[in-house]
Parts: structure tokens; C-alpha cells; sequence
């Protein structure tokens, strides 16, 4: 998940403002039209966003002025407020700006991209290191007359004055000069590193020339193959694109064993081929300098700095609870690929697994154990259908329902929006675009986006939601089905959405998803158990065929395949979240493959599995610092998770309308208006507690070595 806005991030760098006359640039004018306006995202061209920063920055730096040089007292209202209220025109180029570079990108706007990235982080440290602004919010942080303020106010004046030491406003000119270095040439290897994992993403294939190269593949699958070969204009019968949502399916089903092992190397080595992409050098760079910025902060390391505003604060807490989680997960895989390998002899295969096996294996064995076929189930997980399943849920748990409407303005053909009201008010809350489909240009993975932060500073703000993900088309007039798996990632990212959706605070830098790192992942993963519920199940998972639901045997079969493959999942993305922890807690320079290397043995990772971000290829902490030191992030979510789904199992199962009453009330509603230790005490009535995680993996418990 990414957010467009952050806090300081609503202008760019200090430079003179071109003498062009930018009254006709779309980028400029205020967004108009219903909800309170709209992107005009068919008005704007890339030639637009230089300009428009341009000008953007020299009406922000005269709001800033105009709060500093301010001759009255600071107050809530002069000084947070104002704040609050500074950066407009920027914060709405800054949202198309981010479309463009995650969905859009070009050679032409590669180029806006790179010479920008500098500049807007120059800016914002001139924000963040401004002398006379910070006196006026330090000064509000320690005047007694703010405890009489709003809760919500006093803990606005906390975030301006807590986001403002740690990024250097205490620090002498010197010091200040040398942080703002860095961060502008961390922009620019950020942007460096995006701009070749994409390169990479977009011009690597695996070409399939014979029909026999399509051998295991489900048509939707082979289908979609064939329509990326004709999409690039390729002289072969398919190609399988060098992104998860392509890979990741070739794996699994391919028999071409051959042909499993150049889709997984290409894959695995983005990033990582010794030519002009190869990210190695950059993320060397990238990690020296965050130590040189954490030690100019006063920090040990740059994972100390970076957990300082997150629910861990610690470094060591996120590796025991990482490490106490691995030993279970390693053991878990190792009973999976033994029975795997056993399959393996008994055709007469006479190799060891190996990574590129283990997906296609784990297929096999799924079938034998729990007579569960991924193909059996996935002519009922039509993308739509699932996108109807969600909205349903959100209407069950929220009151919210959705209406797509087609008086707005879209940047591709392939989104939609919807309108999205409180189904008992009638009241609009927001709207909600969906951009489902890979394509060149699209970053891959899945995200939410918020395009505006719901407010009501000086009346309603509806809030502008977007949910991105790499479907593949597939063939035309037919629908698209998806794994499993992509289903609880659609469920995921959508929870994020209903975290915007669903704001009701006052302040725009509170709203929303606006909380800790560690926290934010909370609500999406929680969503993901509605997925699974029979109500779910036997109203949207209809056969694309047939419109039959799901048959409840296989129903029960899923169930009882649930924790199927946790193992491999746990043991993929802790291996790089403890890479991450540990690359940030280095003080001196790394060899990226002998680190990877030594890290992992010490580790004891099955040789069957990979890291799921190897380093060159990690874009979650080298392509910004969102993730630095943060990746573990999902895990220390995932223990809240599973701890506030027994909420509803305790109660009267998933759509208990009082606990539900409860999650909107404390957790999706609130934004960052209160501390999110004790926004979830009041939610659940107490801390969480990680044997509940435990228990959701149905992990072996594993005896501690005294």
C-alpha cells in the first residue's frame, strides 16, 4: 500500500518559477465537476507537470511565509491549521503525478520523474528545517493553553512537532544542510531503483514458440500468454511477462520444468543482471547514506530511526517476534517438501525440489491431501463477481454501499469508478476507482492510492480513493478468473480502501490510513478473512459457466485447506523482512549478494525457497523509505489481525453488527486522532496477543532450547 500525501510532501524544491504563463495548464486549475471536483485526468499531459510544480512551489513557500512572518502569537488556528490548509495546488498535482509514475510511465515521464524526485525532497526539508515555523509549533507543543484544545487537535500539534524533530528541526545549519544532501540523492537513486526494476519488469520474457510450451497451462492462463505476445508484437505463439501476476501462475502449472526454471530466473534476477538496470550499486549507495542521515538524527542505526514513530519503536522486538514466528514456519516447509519430494520419486523425477519446483509441487500435493485442485476452484472466482463480494461486505461491516457512476474523468480506459454512500444515510462518503489490469507503464503488485484525504476543516471533504492491482485480461468477452490467492490480495487491498472510506476526523494529515507503518496493514489483512466466509462464498464465488455457487464440499475442502501452504508463505516474506531489519541495523558498507548470502544461512532457509523481494529487486525499501526497516510491518500487523478476527469468532461469527459497530468506531473511522496502542485497547479491550497468529497458521509448536 502507498499513499500519495504525506505531510510535508506538498511541494518541490525552491527554484525560479518559469516565466511562462500557466493559466491554461489543467494541472493548475482547481478540480471541478461533482464530489466536491474530480481529477480532470483527460485534460492532462506529462509536458504539463514541470510547469505546474513550478508554480506550485512558489504559492506554498508564500503560504509558508505567511505563517511564519505571521506577527501574532501562534495558535491552533494560525499555525497548525494554516498548515493544514498551505499546499493545495501541489497536493493535487502530486496525485496525478504519483498515477503517472506507478501506472503510466513513459520515457517522457521517466524524465520529469528523475530531474523532479531531487527537488521535491529539497522542499520539503526547506519546510521541515524552516526555523521560524518550527518555533511556532514547538512553542504550541509546549504551551499549556493547548491541553484545552480538541483531543484531536492536541494530537496534530504532536505529529507536526514529533514528524519535525525527527527529520532534523533541532539540528544545527550545518547538520541541516547535510540531511537535506542526502535526502535529495536518496530521491533520485529511489527513483533510479523504480525506474529499473520497471525496465526490467517490462523487457524480460519468457517466450513460449510451441504449443508444447503450453503444456499444464489452464486456459485462462494459456489465454493470457497469448494476448501478452500479441500486445508487444511478438513473433511467438505466447510469452509469459516478468511480473508475479505471470509468473507466479507459470509456476504453478507449467509441466515444462524447463521452461519453470527460465520463468524463475528471470524473475529472481531483476535488478540483478549486471547491465544498465542492475540495482546493486544504487542500493549500496542507498543504505550508506540512510546510515550517514540516521547518525546526523542521533540515532545508532537508520532502523532505530525509522521505528522511532512506528508501534515497535524497538529493533529487537521486531526481530523476536520475527525469529519466534521463523522456527515454526521453516519447520512447517520442511514437512511440505517432504512430501512433495516424495511425489517427485514416486514419477521417477530423480531431482531435488527446488524453488522453481516448489509452487507446482505444492499443487500436487494440495490435490493428494485435500483433494483440492487450484483449477477446480478458480472458474468461480471471477474478478467481478469478487468485486461485488467486497462491496457486499463492506455494506455488512460498514453500511456502505457502491454505485459505479461514469461522469467522471478516468486517466485509462481500464478504470471505473464508483460512488460509495452510507446505505442508511444515503449520505456520500467518497468515491472509489478500480484499476484491476497489468499493462506496460504499471509498476507491479497491488496498492491503494489516496487521491484526497477526507477532512472537514471548512466543511466536507469527500474522500478519493483508488485500489490498483495486475490482473491479466485474458481474452475478450470473457471473464477474468483469479487464484485464490490474488482473491485475498483483491480482499487486502480493498481494506485499505474501507480505512479511507471509512475517516471521519477533522484533519486531512490524520485521516485515513495516516497512521504508523506497522499499523496500517491491520485493517487490510483483517479484511482478508471475509473472503472465506460461506456468506461470501455462496453469493459471489459463482462458476463463470454455470452460475452455480460453490458446492459445499468443496467449500469444506478449502477449509480444510486453509493453512495450506503458510509455510512457504511465512517463510517467503519473513526472510524479507528479517533482510530488511538487518541491512538497516548495518553500520558499514554490504556486498549485497554475500550479505543476502550469509544472512540467509545463518537463518537456515530451505534452499527450496527464495526471499520473496530478494535485495536488488526489494522496491517496498529502495524505491522510498516508507518500508525501510518496515518490511516486518505485515507480520507485526498480521498478530493484530488474527487477534481482532477472534473478536468476531468470539462473538457471533463474522458479521456480528456489535463488534463491527465496534472495528468502525476504534479502528476505521479514527485515522491517527489517537494513538493506535490504545485506539485497539478500545477496540478489543486489551493488547493483542500473538499466540492468536499461531494459532490462524496452525503452525507446530516448537519446544524453546534452554
Amino acid at each position: 500500500m502507498k499513499k500519495i500525501i504525506t505531510i510535508f510532501l506538498m511541494g518541490t524544491t525552491l527554484f525560479s518559477a518559469s516565466a511562462q504563463n500557466n493559466s491554461d495548464n489543467p494541472l493548475l486549475k482547481k478540480w471541478t465537476g461533482p464530489y466536491g471536483g474530480v481529477p480532470a485526468f483527460n485534460e492532462y499531459k506529462v509536458s504539463d507537470f514541470k510547469p505546474a510544480i513550478q508554480f506550485a512551489i512558489q504559492e506554498k513557500l508564500s503560504e509558508i511565509d505567511a505563517i511564519t512572518n505571521n506577527p501574532k502569537a501562534p495558535t491552533f488556528d494560525n499555525t497548525i491549521a494554516a498548515l493544514e490548509r498551505s499546499g493545495k495546488t501541489m497536493s493535487r498535482i502530486y496525485t496525478s503525478y504519483g498515477i503517472y509514475g506507478s501506472t503510466l510511465s513513459t520515457p517522457e515521464f521517466d524524465a520529469v520523474e528523475t530531474e523532479m524526485s531531487p527537488k521535491l525532497s529539497e522542499f520539503s526539508d526547506k519546510i521541515v528545517q524552516n526555523k521560524k515555523l518550527f518555533a511556532r509549533i514547538e512553542t504550541l507543543y509546549n504551551s499549556k493553553e493547548s491541553k484545552k484544545l480538541t483531543s484531536e487537535q492536541q494530537r496534530l500539534i504532536w505529529l507536526y512537532y514529533t514528524d519535525f524533530v525527527r527529520e532534523g528541526a533541532k539540528l544545527n545549519e550545518k547538520d541541516k544542510e547535510k540531511v537535506a544532501k542526502i535526502n535529495q540523492e536518496l530521491a533520485s537513486l529511489f527513483t533510479k531503483f523504480s525506474q529499473n526494476l520497471l525496465a526490467e519488469e517490462h523487457n524480460q520474457y519468457v517466450a513460449l514458440k510451441t504449443e508444447s510450451d503450453f503444456d499444464g497451462l489452464p486456459n485462462e492462463v494459456k489465454n493470457a500468454a497469448i494476448a501478452e505476445a500479441k500486445s508487444r508484437k511478438l513473433d511467438v505463439l505466447g510469452c509469459v511477462a516478468n511480473t508475479r501476476s505471470s509468473i507466479e501462475p507459470f509456476l504453478t502449472f507449467s509441466t515444462r520444468r524447463d521452461l519453470r526454471e527460465k520463468a524463475f530466473d528471470i524473475f529472481v534476477k531483476r535488478g540483478d543482471n549486471g547491465n544498465a538496470n542492475d540495482n546493486n550499486a544504487t542500493l549500496v549507495s542507498i543504505l550508506q547514506l540512510r546510515t550517514q542521515k540516521a547518525k546526523l538524527l542521533g540515532f545508532p542505526t537508520f532502523a532505530d530511526w525509522s521505528l522511532s514513530n512506528k508501534m515497535a519503536k524497538d529493533p529487537k522486538k521486531t526481530l523476536d517476534l520475527m525469529l519466534s514466528v521463523w522456527e515454526p514456519a521453516v519447520e512447517k516447509v520442511h514437512q511440505d517438501v517432504a512430501e512433495m519430494q516424495k511425489i517427485v520419486d514416486a514419477e521417477g523425477g530423480k531431482f531435488k525440489i527446488q524453488p522453481w519446483d516448489y509452487r507446482f509441487y505444492a499443487e500436487k500435493v494440495r490435490k493428494a491431501k485435500y483433494d483440492l485442485d487450484q483449477n477446480e476452484v478458480k472458474p468461480y472466482l471471477q474478478l467481478e463477481n469478487l468485486r461485488e463480494g467486497m462491496f457486499w461486505v463492506a455494506g455488512e461491516l460498514f453500511n456502505l454501499s457502491f454505485k459505479q457512476i461514469t461522469n467522471v474523468p478516468v486517466y485509462h480506459p481500464d478504470v471505473r469508478v464508483w460512488e460509495v454512500s452510507n446505505k442508511l444515510t444515503n449520505k456520500v462518503v467518497g468515491l472509489w476507482y478500480f484499476d484491476p489490469y497489468a499493462r506496460a507503464g504499471k509498476r507491479s503488485g497491488a496498492w491503494m492510492n489516496a487521491y484526497r484525504d477526507q477532512q472537514k476543516m471548512d466543511g466536507e471533504v469527500l474522500t478519493i480513493v483508488s485500489n490498483n492491482c495486475n490482473f491479466i485480461k485474458g481474452t475478450a468477452n470473457e471473464p477474468v478468473l483469479i487464484s485464490w490467492e490474488d482473491a485475498t490480495t483483491l480482499f487486502h487491498e480493498f481494506g485499505h480502501a474501507l480505512h479511507g472510506l471509512c475517516s471521519n476526523v477533522t484533519y486531512p494529515s490524520l485521516a485515513g490510513t495516516s497512521v504508523a507503518r506497522d499499523y496500517v496493514e491491520f485493517p487490510s489483512q483483517l479484511l482478508e478473512h471475509w473472503l472465506a466466509t460461506p456468506e461470501v462464498l455462496n453469493k459471489f464465488a459463482l462458476h463463470y459457466k454455470t452460475n452455480q455457487p460453490l458446492p459445499q464440499s468443496l467449500v469444506d475442502r478449502i477449509e480444510k485447506a486453509s493453512n495450506f501452504g503458510e509455510g512457504f508463505s511465512t517463510v517467503e516474506t519473513i526472510s524479507s523482512s528479517l533482510i530488511d531489519m538487518k541491512l538497516h541495523l548495518a553500520t558499514t558498507t554490504i556486498d549485497p549478494h554475500k550479505f543476502e548470502k550469509e544472512t540467509l544461512d545463518a537463518l537456515h532457509m530451505p534452499s527450496e525457497i527464495v526471499m520473496r523481494h530478494r535485495i536488488p529487486q526489494f522496491g517496498h525499501i529502495f524505491s522510498g523509505d516508507g518500508y525501510a526497516a518496515g518490511y516486518y510491518s505485515y507480520l507485526w500487523a498480521d498478530v493484530i489481525n488474527a487477534d481482532a478476527y477472534e473478536a468476531f469468532t468470539e462473538g457471533k461469527g463474522p458479521y456480528d453488527k456489535e463488534v463491527a459497530k465496534r472495528l468502525y468506531d476504534d479502528i476505521f473511522s479514527v485515522g491517527n486522532t489517537i494513538d493506535q496502542e490504545k485506539a485497539y485497547e478500545n477496540f478489543r479491550g486489551r493488547a493483542p496477543k500473538s499466540d492468536a497468529l499461531m494459532r490462524a497458521r496452525n503452525f507446530p509448536i516448537i519446544e524453546k532450547k534452554k
